[in-house]
């Protein structure tokens, strides 16, 4: 799930629906609302935030701080225009990246998830000697071949694998792939994203690279 923070409500409620379009959750604050929310959020929809994009907006430098005694997840900044001065303003402030505009989401997302990797010790976008899985909107590949996935059970593996080190709950993978405000759907469907995920790479594998654990969640255990 990726959070959106900025004053002008159509330039989130764009990116919102660029990131739905790209099977990714995603929501808008204003400033003001992003620090109430952030203060008062579960640990449970703190740990599905994927990125903060910050837009542009005055006291944007005093941002990271505050996320960081929340969440380590990536934080981008949104450029309206190209200022040397800016850009190393924002970096010094604890930004991990400035992006210009007009920006694809996908750059987003990858841009993100290249952060993450730098930051974890798991750097390299292969999980596992015969599966390979990618983080920039490739489908992953099994002794070299593609393995067409749908977006959500794609985006399920790759949240696995990022969090192989830690079993994940369903809530979790729920609000990060559907995000914590979806009351349209319920946490249920994970379940059956989860089955028909499992199955295709056993079928492929030969055996389960995913452990699921009843009331205990799931883990990617290669």
């Amino acid at each position: 799930m990726y959070v959106i923070v900025d004053d002008r409500s159509i330039v989130a409620d764009s990116y919102v629906s660029s990131f739905s379009r790209e099977g990714f959750s995603s929501f808008g604050v204003n400033e003001d609302e992003f620090k109430g929310w952030i203060e008062s959020a579960s640990g449970n929809d703190i740990a599905a935030v994927e990125g903060f994009l910050l837009g542009d907006f005055e006291r944007r430098p005093t941002y990271p701080e505050m996320i960081r005694s929340h969440s380590s997840a990536p934080i981008l900044a949104l450029s309206d225009q190209k200022s040397l001065t800016q850009t190393l303003e924002l970096f010094t402030a604890g930004i991990d990246d400035v992006v210009r505009k007009p920006v694809h989401v996908r750059e987003i997302v990858a841009r993100t998830d290249a952060i993450w990797r730098r930051v974890n010790s798991n750097v390299a976008p292969t999980s596992e000697d015969r599966l390979k899985v990618f983080f920039d909107g490739r489908d992953p590949e099994i002794d070299g071949e593609a393995l067409a996935l749908p977006r959500r059970e794609r985006h399920m593996l790759e949240y696995l694998v990022k969090n192989s080190r830690r079993r994940v709950t369903k809530t979790q993978i729920f609000n990060t792939i559907y995000g914590i405000f979806n009351d349209d759907v319920d946490e249920s469907v994970v379940e059956g994203h989860m089955s028909k995920l499992r199955k295709k790479l056993r079928l492929k594998l030969g055996y389960d690279v995913i452990d699921a654990k009843r009331y205990l969640g799931y883990q990617f255990v290669g």
